[in-house]
This record gives structure tokens, C-alpha cells and sequence, in this order.
């Protein structure tokens, strides 16, 4: 009776048990194995998902930029053509006389390839011959004086304006400067680099004369004969027009500007003969490098006419000379006012521009140059006109100037025929 009612082996209970302890573990590896090798799948497919993105945004930005190569490189003679060269319809009256530290970074043009040319780091002019009569402006990286040599002359001339740097510049930095002005040949609207001696401080580069110095010192000093000028605006639109001729010229040769400013136009013959000048912080990309900057410090950019996408993104191309191009417009019609004046710090001045705030108009502005002034703001900045562009509308707007005068001295004749005629 006893061994009827005995309980089952024990052993029984505990293999059973084992056994679906061992199908639950077997189970869970198994679904652990699932999710990792689906987890696997996912990034990888993220992977090259990601890769495919940035391979077609890298293609896109690369045909961008030959295309942009190919038509600067068409148009290049049309930009050193200059169709109102002589057209100022008041050429019989009197002529009319901060920095953030931020570094945009020169990679684009290696050392080695410099130092591979053929220029040499001197000329046969003696330093000792030159004197400075005039300071024209000083800058951060050194003065442009108006100079003169006491004995005999520079490529047959005795008048220059003369670049020294200061004596902590960089011997690497102004041999780039010196060969993008070298690179850039002759142009009415660019000063031109005529010698230079870098072989010991200070450094010295000998530029072409200029009659007035800096346009903006310019303007300051004629403002109140200037204001007094009916003619004044069509002046200021041949002004500009000249120094979208010298920008356009400079991106055919595939050079970013990056310090345009009305401090660096330099004026001979206002408003005819402007020249763009002060190439030191110039970029030459005609190998399609990055065009990115580097925001680091020790280095110094003028915040003031830099794009906001410069502080958003560490990135300035062409562009940003086309949005320095507007501050130069704001500038000239205000006299050489700083831009934001009512803007004290830099760090004010960029939370503005990247907030999409834009300064204020000027008071006296054609309504041509207001909207030329704004196109050059725009963002996102592909959507800013090219310096072609830029030149293309400003021939119109002076081609309307003159249609204008033309018509008005036509009704004032019919006027004068018709009062005879009674």
C-alpha cells in the first residue's frame, strides 16, 4: 500500500524544471541574437544612408563651384570693361574731393607651392630713398603712407602709396599678400602692387599713387561740399559701380576679398578712379579647396562687415564679399559711419546679424541702392547676386540716369520752342 501512494521521483521534477529553464535561456539568446543582429542592420544601413547624403551634397557643392569657376572665367574681359568710364554727366563742375578675434584661416594657397614661384623677395629699390609724406590710414596689420622717392624712381615712377607692416607680421602672410596682388593683374579699380622688399622688417610694399586716400577718409572730409552736390546719388552709383567692376574681377580670378570696407577703397579720381585695395586677409581658391573659415583665437576679422553665416557655420565663400558689398553701400551714404552705431560691442553686433536683424537705412539713399543694399543681405546667402549681377544692375540704373537728363533737357527745349512760338 505504501509504495502505491509514493510520491514520483524527485528527479523527474527537477529535470522538467531544468529542462524548460533550459528552452527559456535558449529562447532568450536566441532573441537577444535577433535584436543585436537588427540593431546592426540599422546602423549600418543608417551608415550609408548618411554617406549617400553627404556624397550628393558634396557633388552638388562641386559642380556649384566649377560651374562658378566657368562663368567667372567667361565673363572675365567683360569685367574689366567700363562702359560709363566717362559718362559722369557733371564732369564740368569741381571735382569733389573692432574687431572680433576670430581667424579666417589662409589654407588655400600651401607655402611650398609660394616658395615654388618665380617672385623674388626684393627689388633693386633702396628703402633708404623712400620718404613718407602723408599717413594715409593705419591698420592693424601695419600704415599706408602717400610717398615719394628722393632719388631716382620705381619702374619710372617717384609717387607711391607705400604698405610698411608692422614688425611682428608673419613672413608667410605677407608673401601670400603679395602674390595675390601679383595674381590679379592690371585693373582700373584694384591698386596695383607695383614692387615690394620682404627680405627684412618692416616690410614694404610699393602700390601705385592715389590723389586722396581713403575713400572713407574721403567722404568724411568733403561731406558738407558732397551734401551740397545735386548730382551726389548718380555719384555714388558710378562709385559703386567701379567697385563691383574691381569685386566681379577679383572672383573671375577666384579670390575672396574678405576685408571689403570703405577704408580700404582708395580714390584718385572720385568718382571714376576707385581702387579696391589691402589684400592681407585675401584667399586665392583657385584649386577648389574648403572654403570654410576657423573661428579660433589670436586672429582678428572685421566683424562689423562680416555674414552671419560666417559666425553661425565657420563659413564665408563668395558671398560674403557680396554682403560686404551691402555694408560698403550703407557706408558711402552715410559718410564713412561705423556700421551699427548704436551697436557697442562685438559680441552685440553678431547676436544682431545672426537673429536676422539688419541695420538701419540710411536717410539719404536712392531706392536703387535700398534694394541693392538689402539683395546683398539675404540669407540663406545663395539666394545673395553675384558681383556680375551687382554690375549688371548698376549699368541699368545709370543707363536710366542718363536717359532721365536726356529727356529733361529735351522738355525744357520744347518748352522754350513753344514760348517763342506765341
Amino acid at each position: 500500500m505504501t509504495s502505491n501512494y509514493s510520491t514520483p521521483p524527485p528527479v523527474y521534477v527537477t529535470t522538467a524544471h531544468n529542462s524548460t529553464k533550459k528552452d527559456f535561456l535558449r529562447c532568450e539568446k536566441v532573441y537577444d541574437g535577433e535584436s543585436l543582429l537588427l540593431c546592426a542592420i540599422l546602423i549600418i544601413s543608417a551608415l550609408i544612408f548618411l554617406i549617400i547624403i553627404m556624397t550628393i551634397t558634396w557633388l552638388k557643392t562641386y559642380q556649384s563651384t566649377t560651374r562658378r569657376i566657368r562663368t567667372q572665367q567667361n565673363t572675365q574681359q567683360q569685367a574689366t570693361s567700363h562702359p560709363f568710364a566717362e559718362t559722369d554727366r557733371s564732369e564740368q563742375s569741381p571735382e569733389s574731393e573692432q574687431i572680433i578675434r576670430v581667424q579666417l584661416e589662409q589654407n588655400d594657397i600651401s607655402f611650398s607651392e609660394f616658395m615654388q614661384s618665380t617672385m623674388p623677395a626684393s627689388s633693386s629699390f633702396n628703402k633708404a630713398d623712400l620718404t613718407m609724406d602723408k599717413l594715409i590710414k593705419a591698420g592693424k596689420e601695419g600704415k599706408l603712407y602717400k610717398a615719394k622717392m628722393m632719388r631716382g624712381t620705381i619702374k619710372g615712377h617717384t609717387m607711391f602709396t607705400c604698405k610698411i607692416y608692422n614688425e611682428a607680421a608673419e613672413h608667410k602672410h605677407v608673401q601670400t599678400e603679395v602674390m595675390i596682388m601679383r595674381n590679379l593683374n592690371t585693373h582700373m579699380n584694384l591698386l596695383q602692387l607695383v614692387d615690394w622688399d620682404i627680405t627684412g622688417v618692416p616690410y614694404m610694399l610699393i602700390m601705385e599713387d592715389v590723389e586722396h586716400g581713403s575713400l572713407r577718409t574721403f567722404l568724411k572730409a568733403n561731406k558738407e561740399r558732397l551734401c551740397k552736390d545735386t548730382e551726389l546719388q548718380h555719384r555714388f552709383t558710378i562709385a559703386l559701380y567701379h567697385i563691383a567692376q574691381a569685386l566681379n574681377h577679383l572672383h573671375s580670378k577666384m579670390i575672396l576679398h574678405c576685408n571689403l570696407a570703405l577704408r580700404n577703397i582708395m580714390v584718385h579720381r572720385f568718382p571714376h578712379e576707385v581702387k579696391v585695395a589691402e589684400f592681407g586677409l585675401a584667399r586665392d581658391v583657385t584649386r577648389g579647396r574648403s572654403l570654410s573659415g576657423s573661428c579660433k583665437k589670436n586672429k582678428r576679422v572685421p566683424f562689423r562687415w562680416y555674414p552671419p553665416e560666417y559666425f553661425k557655420h565657420d563659413f564665408y565663400e563668395f558671398e560674403g564679399d557680396v554682403w560686404a558689398f551691402g555694408i560698403v553701400i550703407w557706408e558711402m551714404h552715410t559718410f564713412g559711419t561705423v556700421p551699427y552705431p548704436y551697436l557697442k560691442t562685438s559680441a552685440e553686433v553678431v547676436r544682431y546679424i545672426c537673429a536676422g536683424r539688419r541695420i538701419r537705412d540710411p536717410e539719404e539713399c536712392r531706392p536703387e541702392m535700398l534694394q541693392m543694399m538689402r539683395a546683398c543681405w539675404q540669407e540663406p546667402y545663395i539666394m545673395r547676386p553675384s558681383f556680375l549681377d551687382i554690375v549688371s544692375d548698376l549699368e541699368k540704373t545709370l543707363e536710366n540716369d542718363r536717359d532721365y537728363v536726356n529727356m529733361e533737357i529735351g522738355t525744357v527745349i520744347v518748352t522754350v520752342e513753344s514760348e517763342d512760338g506765341d
